[in-house]
């Protein structure tokens, strides 16, 4: 029978006595739950399950409608050296009561939890030290980075010392070849290993030891009897050995094994801390004071003290504290760290502003908007450092491998020994061989190989606008061959532009400035449209005088003693006006898609003066876009809601061939889930019909400048509303794929070319730590070259 534990569910949504009984019958069928009471008032149940069982409750409540409130939190952990620490310190937090889901991150050193509650950390925190590990909740992440940095320092002294004391061990080796051929008194050789072996060495002591009360396996463990057994050969050599004789000793072996293995870590702190460069650059962005005006004056003043509605001065050259709207003054800012956007934007009142980018030439008082987690650039580092946490579906296998490639070493070692000793050989000969495949043993590559790339592949997405949200999105979307797009917002502007005009004296400079006049002062989009153009060609718009609204229909007014009116086609048709100048071009048009207006004379002499043909405009970098994914093979799709002519013309200008019209947002999700049967599908939009398109496919890729419901559904974000960034998204990710997969080939073909090497006595247990250091130095290295990516010049040449 199954332990029992009592659980203590947080229950949200019920709102009657009937909602509660559903929550409890949902319970109750749960495998293996003895009792279950919940409680209106208090929103909790009361259960009494089988250890382990939580996310099974979890999900009956949320099958019945309702949901359990959890929360977010991360611990920093220390004591790590490999994937299986990673993954005992998971096993451990994963057990504990209230935890829903749990990711440990073996390069940043981090776990990120899904709790009930994150108020009570201190069983969370026993429970790693008990496995072992070190725990402490996040901090202040300066206080955190000052904390690394000092740890990065004195891991740098260590080396240096233990460095100092191994060379002279080294040292008759190295000048041998010379003719030199000395060699230091036994004495000497031990005081000087010593302290290498126990004081340097003790890290990987107490990490063996932690994981042997745990009853499971580390690098850690290889290290220690293996530089222990070469440290105890030398001992033994020494006492045997007649007085006045120079024994064989090995203590240079086990020290420079050590320091080997303390410059490796070191070498492999330093890189892991450039691979989490972009959060640190994103963080550095905030600043710490603001400059608030109340009564009149000026005040410098902690962000912590700042409210919504606050008004901030923003002089030249400074950031912007918050996220906020211009007030007053004008100037532009540079938003490239934020949203990758090269070119600084121009800012006036009325625009929004946020919180990291730099202002430019002009004085600009701004209003607060969002504050502290709210604003964007804490919402994008919230991003980042998810994806960089968590766990791409290919590292389950590398989970699995580590969990047994302990114990697997540590047979084969005793195998290699046993074996060697069966042939003839002597102790010493069997021992050292012995030594040699624990040493070159080496799981930390293998749990580095795919965080690292993640974490840089995701870091210099975010340095160009791209914001991926998950590791799964990111490994999926290498092998996309189909991607899917909305039109309107996405590959289009989303507002309506003039598309065509034509007067019918022929003079449309004249026809666009009556038009311009009547629209005067009118917020409807097509309005705008017109005054848009009339502003983009300097045209003088003359007065109106009488004007009014047709609602429906259009808009009237008179222009000295004309009375003019534009409009559509019922309102022409109300004044007996007949269209026969511009049938031809009204059905071309009309089968376009556009949005046709009449403008035209009611008095003194009714007539049609010229015709307005309002369409969508495609987006810069639209018709780029497109054509760089064609040259990648990979096809192109339209799915809209727009009609047929319009969507339509919309493919046939961008070369899409398959173009999907009048879609229900629902029937969008449909195609979606039709096209992921015979490709791999991302679909790419920006409104709240996209959400669940974005959702139904294997890569969900949301215009940053959409909707926030289109963002939660998508995996990957684009800070900008440039379709090339779809192709550059892609690219991205191929190229991290690419490395997670060097990265693990690399890993495992140390293992499973060194190991034999070893077995076989053609690896010196000093060669094997160097190539045990430079295996887990090679994996960051390699996933640090990504760093160096940068999105393709698609732009138009001339």
């Amino acid at each position: 029978m199954p332990h029992l534990i009592s659980v203590d569910l947080p229950i949200s949504g019920m709102t009657c006595a009937s909602c509660a009984g559903r929550v409890e019958r949902a319970l109750a069928n749960v495998a293996g739950v003895a009792r279950v009471s919940v409680n209106l008032a208090s929103e909790r149940a009361r259960i009494e399950a089988p250890a382990g069982s939580l996310e099974q409750l979890v999900n009956a409540v949320s099958a019945a409608g309702y949901s359990v409130p959890s929360e977010r939190l991360e611990l920093a952990l220390g004591g790590m050296t490999c994937a299986s620490c990673a993954g005992r310190i998971e096993r451990a937090l994963a057990q504990q009561p209230g935890v829903l889901s749990v990711s440990v991150n073996l390069a940043t050193e981090r776990a990120q939890l899904q709790v009930l509650n994150a108020g009570d950390v201190t069983a969370l925190l026993q429970a790693v030290s008990k496995a072992g590990y070190q725990a402490s909740r996040i901090g202040d992440p300066q206080t955190t980075q000052a904390t690394a940095a000092k740890q990065l320092q004195r891991e740098r002294w260590m080396l240096f010392l233990a460095i100092a004391l191994t060379l002279p061990l080294v040292l008759p080796m190295l000048v041998a070849p010379f003719g030199l051929h000395w060699m230091l008194p036994a004495w000497a050789q031990f005081a000087l290993a010593t302290p290498v072996q126990f004081i340097f060495g003790a890290r990987f002591y107490r990490a063996a030891w932690s994981a042997l009360r745990a009853k499971a396996g580390n690098m850690d463990q290889l290290v220690a009897i293996g530089t222990s057994a070469a440290y105890g050969l030398s001992l033994y050599q020494w006492a045997v050995s007649p007085p006045g004789s120079m024994p064989h000793l090995y203590f240079e072996a086990s020290a420079v094994i050590i320091t080997l293995i303390l410059l490796g870590k070191y070498l492999e702190s330093r890189a892991k801390r450039q691979t989490s460069s972009a959060i640190r650059a994103l963080q550095a962005l905030r600043p710490e004071r603001a400059l608030r005006l109340r009564d009149g004056g000026e005040q410098w003043v902690a962000l912590s003290e700042l409210q919504l509605g606050d008004r901030i001065v923003v002089k030249p050259g400074e950031r912007f504290p918050v996220d906020g709207q211009v007030v007053q003054g004008q100037s532009h800012a540079d938003e490239a760290l934020i949203s990758g956007e090269s070119l600084p934007q121009p800012k006036q009142p009325g625009d929004s502003v946020t919180a990291g980018a730099i202002n430019g030439e002009g004085r600009l008082l701004i209003e607060t908007t969002a504050l502290g987690a709210e604003t964007v650039l804490s919402r994008i580092i919230r991003l980042v450092e998810d994806a960089q946490a968590a766990k791409a579906p290919i590292q389950k296998l590398v989970d699995k491998v580590s969990r047994i490639f302990v114990p697997s070493v540590l047979l084969i070692a005793l195998g290699t020994l046993l074996t060697w000793l069966a042939l003839g050989a002597g102790i010493e000969t069997a021992l050292l061989n012995a030594v040699a495949v624990l040493v070159i043993a080496c799981p930390c590559a293998l749990g580095l190989a795919t965080p690292t790339a993640i974490m840089a592949g995701t870091g210099v997405a975010a340095r160009h606008g791209i914001l991926i949200k998950d590791a799964e999105a990111l490994e999926i979307a290498h092998s996309v061959n189909l991607v899917a797009f909305d039109k309107t917002g996405t590959l289009t502007s989303g507002s309506p532009r003039i598309a065509h005009l034509k007067a019918v004296d022929g003079d449309t400079p004249h026809l666009l400035q009556l038009a311009g006049a009547l629209q005067r002062g009118s917020e409807h989009p097509l309005a705008n449209a017109v005054l848009d153009e009339c502003a983009q060609q300097q045209l003088t718009l003359v007065e109106v005088s009488d004007s009014k609204a047709l609602a429906g229909r259009g808009i009237a007014g008179h222009v000295g003693e004309r009375q003019l009116a534009l409009g559509n086609k019922r309102l022409l048709e109300e004044h007996w006006l007949q269209n026969q100048t511009f049938v031809a071009e009204a059905l071309e048009w009309e089968a376009e898609g556009r949005t046709l207006s009449w403008l035209m004379e009611l008095a003194p002499q009714p007539q049609v003066l010229g015709l307005f043909a309002f369409g969508d405009t495609l987006k810069e970098g639209a018709a780029e876009a497109i054509a760089a994914l064609s040259e990648q093979g990979i096809d192109s799709h339209l799915i809209s809601g727009d009609n047929r002519g319009s969507v339509n013309a919309v493919a046939k200008a961008l070369g899409i061939s398959v173009a999907h019209a009048e879609v229900l947002p629902a029937n969008k999700a449909e195609i979606i889930t039709a096209l992921k049967k015979d490709a791999v599908v991302a679909m790419v939009g920006d409104g709240i019909n996209d959400a669940p398109a974005l959702a139904a496919a294997d890569v969900g890729i949301a215009m940053g400048s959409g909707t926030d419901v289109a963002m939660h559904a998508a995996g990957i974000t684009l800070m900008r509303g440039d379709p090339r960034l779809v192709v550059d998204a892609l690219d991205i990710s191929k190229r991290t794929y690419n490395k997670i997969r060097q990265n693990l080939f690399w890993a495992f073909a140390y293992n499973l070319i060194g190991i034999p090497l070893a077995a076989a006595g053609l690896l010196n247990p000093m060669l094997a730590g160097a190539a045990m250091a430079l295996s887990s130095v090679s994996v960051v290295s390699n996933a640090l070259l990504l760093k160096t990516w940068k999105p393709k010049d698609r732009s138009p040449k001339p």
